[in-house]
């Protein structure tokens, strides 16, 4: 059975940090892109960042660009999300995703496995 499990969500103020963690397990996606993904209460749900299956291309949001970074760790299955700078807007649920192919797209619908989703808070 395949999982993917989102960890390190929480409340932080802005302007403040976060790191999430999204361990796998069932299957190896070391040949596949991840991504995170986010969503707010009433708005749909949006591309964070993604990353190829080697870790050396990511593509980011607009919202997120130059604040968030994403990485990987293929020997741990692992996939993290770096949050800096954060801003109330960044308040959501935020899910971890895993794609068939090597590279990621931008869509939800590019993913064929999602985690469970770790709330995030940031407040004013």
């Amino acid at each position: 059975q395949v999982q993917l499990v989102e960890s390190g969500g929480g409340l932080v103020q802005a302007g403040g940090s976060l790191r999430l963690s999204c361990a796998a397990s069932g299957r190896t996606f070391n040949n596949n892109a991840m991504g995170w993904f986010r969503q707010a209460p009433g708005k749909e749900r949006e591309l964070v960042a993604n990353i190829n299956w080697s870790g050396d291309t990511t593509n980011y949001g607009v919202a997120v660009k130059g604040r968030f970074i994403i990485s990987r760790d293929n020997a741990r299955n692992t996939v993290y999300l770096q949050m800096n700078s954060l801003k109330p807007e960044d308040t959501a649920v935020y899910y971890c995703a895993a794609s068939l192919l090597s590279y990621g797209g931008r869509s939800r619908h590019d993913y064929a496995y999602w985690g469970q989703g770790t709330q995030v808070t940031v407040s004013s």
